[in-house]
């Protein structure tokens, strides 16, 4: 891989994760782009944690954390809330793998979806309350790294679910194990520097990734036969959400 198409990379990976314009032309193989998910979750953890400290200057915690959940919908123009949704709906709506690739596929939300939007986006809040309390400003934006780097680990690690192809193909198809590996290590780096070295608050995100990633990769198996774009970003949502309560839960 040249310097230049890792650099197209980068474009693809910003362009896919965010609504941040970045000059340049997308990878030819869009795979490339996973290299770079975790330097992209650093960056949106980081505006997000900024956010958060920003609202918190004001005294007023319960906004500071609503501020850094909604900086992560906007930086992201809701992409992976959306395939939450999608997925709470095929996956509780569908009684087959047909079924269940069918109704994820359909643009709109059904209680499932609602419910799970409501649901994951209230606990975020509690636990982005809590973590702004304890000013574990590091531990919200390694919530949205990892959030990122699992995206990586499923992709690399389970076959596309959609025989007919779909948006996240292109991503999956080409990622392998060179993919995993260097990403492991560069997230693994990221998260030290974020939580200052704390080596227990350092597992305890680590562990709540991999058993978040563990959990939507077993059910996605087993319901769809594999990743679809909706479970990438849905286990996005999840992981972030599973770090920021872990953290919260050690450091009380």
């Amino acid at each position: 891989m040249t310097i230049l198409e890792a650099f197209k990379g980068l474009v693809t990976a910003f362009r896919t994760l965010t609504v941040l314009s970045v000059p340049g032309k997308d990878a030819l193989r869009f795979s490339t782009a996973l290299y770079w998910f975790p330097l992209v979750g650093l960056l949106l953890g980081v505006l997000q944690a900024f956010t958060a400290c920003a609202a918190a200057s004001t005294g007023w915690h319960e906004l500071a954390g609503f501020v850094a959940v909604l900086a992560g919908v906007l930086l992201t123009r809701g992409l992976h809330a959306d395939g939450l949704a999608d997925l709470a709906d095929g996956f509780w709506g569908g009684k087959n793998r047909e079924a269940v690739l069918r109704i994820m596929k359909d643009p709109n939300v059904g209680s499932f979806g609602a419910l799970s939007l409501v649901l994951i986006f209230l606990l975020k809040w509690i636990a982005a309350v809590k973590l702004v309390d304890l000013h574990a400003y590091g531990a919200l934006a390694s919530g949205v790294l990892l959030a990122r780097w699992v995206q990586v680990l499923l992709a690399s690690t389970m076959p596309y679910a959609r025989t007919e192809g779909g948006t996240a193909q292109a991503f999956v198809i080409g990622a392998g194990s060179s993919h995993l590996v260097l990403t492991t290590l560069f997230s693994t780096s990221l998260l030290l520097l974020l939580l200052q070295a704390d080596l227990l608050l350092a597992g305890i995100a680590l562990a709540s990734a991999l058993m978040s990633a563990l959990a939507t990769g077993l059910i996605a198996r087993r319901k769809a036969g594999g990743v679809t774009g909706d479970v990438l970003g849905a286990v996005s949502e999840l992981t972030e959400t599973a770090v920021w309560v872990g953290c919260c839960l050690i450091s009380m």
